[in-house]
């Protein structure tokens, strides 16, 4: 078999008439080996230099390849690793720009570049080959465009944050050969039931190609959430149902049909090959020092922002280019409708800090394809002044978790929380209502993957991750939450009826809120994980949803919710709100009517209502008031309507006819409009 010279562009394997060509990048290698197998993965066929060098990009072309063949990568190189070099021809390397794997990633001895127990650690060499346990990429063959979007505009959205597994694992009208798989969430039962509770798009936890991290290994654990990426461009294969990539694909395409979008949570600000001492699978071994950003002290040692071990260098333009044609390849190829981004404050990073205005963010909001999509930040990270809540450039959303966490004390009763909530509930406009931003740029949410389950918020005061075999170390320490008398399971009936109003307090108050809502998978039927708040290692039944076990009616108030929500555009206005116009756009009372006390540390009952911004139309039953009345205390409270003809919408306690606003309850009404 020969190689001929070939182009530098595109990067990774192209699929041409005769053949395939083949490109890498990699600054500092002195020679990267094309090694080529045979279909049982195991047996090197021929291993061949790639040929040409243009610029920084290694390439090669070999004719009468065909797609479906099976490559793997060596990079030959200094190995200095105090300067950052970490080359290791006698390891086999993953193409970043892989499309597929033909086997699972693995994480033992001979994947590492220096022997796991030698006392130098990382200092030392391995001669070790680990081409039998290195999964080999699949030439693929350009996949075709797809294009049938929903599109929904922001201001219509309700997300819904899942895990494939979780989510369909233990569903009992899914057929069993699906559970956990792609093909599994465009099923009946699911699709059915995300419409019925308002979803218009569906979050999943990373799907990107991913390993187990070696600790969570030896302790019978893995990486369940998913937060440790390999390959960028090929899908998980754990998840992978009958059909294989195809599957997902197919499974984006009936979710789009059912009018509910597709958004990716995605970790381009580390990688799975950890700190100095973790594994060499594909970057490290191609160009530590290029791909990864690495300490001016000592270049042994990798800057670490994301406190996972490594930081990826995307001010390094090559780098950038990667991220964005990942990008690219899911919307393109797999219809994708958005995207997440875990930690994106370290994306937005370069040598002087945090600037949302910097290279990587200017090139991805000025790409044509990706400004068709909803970008999502979650915009902090563990580095040097690594929040940034409020401070990403109009167009993108981001994960409020300030909301979070001041709905839960609100309601917690905490005191002189009710101004916190009363900001929360216009949309944060404290924070993000700078440079025209709109009011759906906050993600309001009550609990997400990371922390306890809102059900878990109502029951526990403590958090309980003594399955993570960390002596429950892990996780956050204040979640805000109160078990309201008891820790954890109860019989206590009266317990649990404050806890189901609880439940319905915070899921009320996100649905409510100006901004985007976003539901955690579960929390509309009641889902706990045992007071787990970090249950990012356990695949099993804490953190499967119990479709069995579903509260049904709380399903019900959900949905009751998401339709309040869609009926009445007052509660989702793209212009923030701030009491302009006659009468105003938003009007606060106490329960009696009068002018609130914000500075009241005791405050905890106030009702809010909400007409359209003063520039929108106000002519027809759509601009109709909505009127928001909380009770957090723990007594019942006097309530007088204003004047007009309010019709009741929802109550989150049994109804009261006495004129008062039940304890610890949410009431909404709507002005008729004749």
């Amino acid at each position: 078999m020969r190689i001929e010279d070939g182009r530098a562009a595109p990067l990774g394997a192209q699929v041409v008439e005769d053949g395939v060509n083949f490109a890498v990048f990699s600054h500092h290698a002195m020679r990267i080996d094309l090694c080529l197998y045979g279909p049982d993965g195991a047996t090197e066929s021929v291993r061949l230099p790639l040929p040409a060098r243009t610029g920084d990009i290694w390439h090669g072309f070999v004719p009468g390849l065909k797609p479906g063949a099976l490559y793997g990568l060596r990079a030959h190189g200094p190995f200095a690793p105090h300067e950052g070099h970490r080359f290791n021809a006698n390891k086999l390397l993953i193409d970043p720009y892989a499309r597929a794997l033909a086997g699972p990633l693995a994480n033992v001895d001979t994947v590492y570049g220096y022997p796991v127990d030698d006392p130098k650690r990382d200092l030392a060499f391995d001669t070790h080959d680990s081409a039998d346990v290195v999964p080999k990429a699949v030439v693929v063959a350009e996949p075709p465009v797809v294009d049938n979007r929903p599109r929904h505009p922001w201001r219509d959205t309700v997300i819904y944050e899942a895990h494939v597994k979780g989510l369909t694992m233990r569903h009992p009208d899914i057929a069993p050969d699906l559970r956990g798989t792609y093909e599994a969430l465009a099923t009946p039962p699911i699709i059915d039931h995300m419409k019925r509770i308002g979803v218009t798009a569906l979050e999943l936890l990373p799907i990107h190609g991913f390993i187990d991290d070696r600790f969570l290994l030896e302790k019978g654990l893995v990486n369940y959430w998913g937060y440790n990426t390999i390959t960028f461009f090929a899908p998980e294969r754990r998840y992978f149902g009958p059909n294989g990539a195809a599957g997902l694909r197919e499974t984006i395409a009936r979710l789009h049909d059912a009018g509910i979008e597709v958004i990716l949570d995605v970790v381009y600000n580390h990688t799975g090959e950890g700190d100095h001492l973790g594994p060499m699978l594909s970057f490290r071994g191609l160009d530590n020092a290029s791909y990864y950003r690495l300490q001016a002290s000592d270049r042994r040692y990798h800057v670490n922002d994301t406190g996972t071990g490594n930081t990826l260098n995307v001010a390094n333009a090559t780098v950038t280019q990667l991220v964005l044609d990942s990008l690219r390849h899911w919307v393109v190829h797999y219809g994708v409708d958005g995207f997440r981004f875990d930690l994106m404050t370290t994306l937005a990073r370069d040598d002087y800090g945090f600037r949302p205005d910097g290279a990587f963010m200017t090139a991805l909001r000025q790409d044509p394809i990706l400004a068709d999509v909803k970008l999502i930040a979650e915009p902090w990270d563990v580095g040097f002044h690594g929040y940034q809540l409020g401070a990403y450039p109009a167009g993108m959303a981001e994960w409020n978790d300030r909301f979070r966490d001041d709905t839960r004390r609100f309601w917690r009763r905490d005191p002189g929380s009710a101004r916190a909530i009363a900001a929360r509930l216009l949309g944060s406009a404290d924070i993000f209502d700078k440079g025209a931003r709109p009011a759906w740029s906050s993600v309001n949410f009550a609990a997400a993957h990371d922390g306890f389950t809102v059900a878990d918020v109502a029951a526990y005061t403590e958090k309980n991750n003594a399955a993570n075999g960390e002596d429950n170390a892990d996780g956050h320490g204040e979640n805000y939450s109160d078990n309201l008398g008891a820790e954890g399971p109860t019989n206590d009936l009266a317990i649990l009826k404050r806890r189901a109003r609880r439940v319905r307090n915070l899921l009320a108050t996100v649905f409510l809120s100006q901004g985007t809502p976003m539901l955690l998978a579960g929390d509309e039927m009641g889902r706990s994980q045992g007071g787990n708040n970090n249950a990012y290692a356990l695949d099993d039944e804490t953190t499967w949803l119990d479709w069995d076990a579903a509260d049904l009616g709380l399903i019900d108030f959900v949905a009751s919710l998401a339709a309040l929500h869609r009926d009445h555009p007052v509660l989702r206005q793209v212009r923030f709100l701030h009491g302009n116009g006659t009468p105003p756009d938003v009007e606060w009372r106490t329960l009696s009517g009068d002018p609130p006390d914000w500075d009241d540390p005791d405050l905890c009952a106030f009702m809010l209502i909400v007409r359209p911004c003063c520039e929108a139309p106000r002519n027809d039953k759509d601009a109709a008031a909505v009127l928001i009345a909380v009770n957090a205390s723990p007594s019942a409270v006097t309530f007088r309507l204003p004047n007009g003809a309010w019709t009741p919408l929802l109550i989150t306690a049994d109804a009261s006819d006495d004129g008062t606003l039940p304890a610890e309850s949410l009431a909404v009404f709507a002005l008729t409009v004749s």
